[in-house]
């Protein structure tokens, strides 16, 4: 029975070690293609931002260890107590019950585990709604079933995203159903603010490359941000099952430099960003700082003048 048991452990451990280097050799052969998927990964699509790269970390790191030793200890358990405990190999079981130590353990060792979790859950949770100053504001409002873009420190009017039909995404070499006819266009490596909303029913705007994900919801305004670190057209798309055509509302983030950034702005009948309070207290600032240093000036300017003027002189009595 002990080189029957041990065979059948190394067969398992053989399993395992095949099922893991099958896993790990799939995803070698997949070469990752940045801002879109790739076909036959298992991986997450690479990170251009650093809350993406955070988020990557986290699931590879953290999670993905602590759920691989998990799934193959309780595996493990599970062979052993098939194999120890059937009814051939335990005719006559066990009359005793519970067994404290091991209660505690299974009850103590899961919460130690989840508050190890949560101290890099918390962490990033709280990169995600601790956004640096924005550098640009972008409001998206998902429609039914579309999306529409504004700037409104470009003084950019809203305009209509749609999907590229098909035969101009081959003649153009995108991919199709995540292209759209009008791109969102933003600078790189600068703090992108975004305002997301729906016009009828709830949406989600989704670009996984950015690692940005956040409900659309109608009469309701949500916030987000992200900061890409390279230059590239990134796609997402609408993660919510919103209607017929919810598999053509595409997402296309086009980030450029930002000169071509200027132009894009400009070819849009847009102008330079609105001063923001902040700025315009700045400059008031400067401005009451200029005055108060030239008010002494002035007025040491003014008193020689003043000193030469001859005294008035008393009416005479009559």
């Amino acid at each position: 029975m002990k080189s029957r048991f041990q065979g059948l452990r190394t067969l398992a451990a053989g399993l395992a070690a095949a099922a893991t280097g099958a896993f790990w050799a799939a995803g070698a052969f997949a070469e990752d293609r940045v801002g879109q998927p790739t076909p036959g990964a298992i991986d997450l699509q690479p990170g251009v931002t650093p809350l993406r790269e955070d988020a990557i970390f986290f699931h590879n790191a953290i999670l993905l260890p602590i759920i691989t030793a998990i799934t193959l200890l309780v595996l493990g358990l599970l062979v052993w107590v098939i194999v120890r405990y059937n009814k051939r190999a335990n005719p006559v079981p066990a009359r005793w019950s519970h067994n404290t130590p091991i209660e505690v353990a299974w009850t103590l060792v899961p919460v130690l585990i989840l508050v190890f979790i949560a101290i890099f859950s918390f962490k990033l949770l709280y990169a995600y709604h601790d956004m640096p100053k924005p550098d640009l504001t972008v409001k998206a409002t998902g429609y039914q079933w579309y999306w529409g873009y504004e700037y409104p420190d470009q003084n950019i009017s809203e305009f209509v995203s749609n999907v590229l039909p098909e035969d101009q995404a081959k003649a153009k070499g995108v991919p199709f159903r995540l292209a759209a006819t009008e791109p969102l266009v933003v600078p790189v490596n600068k703090t992108v603010r975004v305002l997301v909303t729906g016009a009828d029913v709830i949406h989600a705007f989704a670009v996984p490359s950015f690692g940005v994900i956040i409900d659309a919801v109608p009469g309701r305004v949500n916030e987000t941000w992200f900061k890409a670190d390279r230059v590239g057209t990134f796609y997402g798309n609408c993660r919510e099952l919103c209607g017929v055509d919810h598999a053509f509302m595409p997402i296309e983030v086009r980030v450029v430099t930002q000169a071509e950034f200027d132009q894009w702005v400009a070819s849009k009948g847009g102008g330079k960003p609105a001063a923001t309070p902040t700025a315009l207290d700045a400059a008031a600032t400067v401005a009451g700082a200029t005055n108060t240093e030239a008010a002494p000036a002035a007025a040491d300017a003014a008193q020689p003048a003043a000193a030469t003027q001859p005294a008035p002189t008393a009416p005479a009595a009559k």
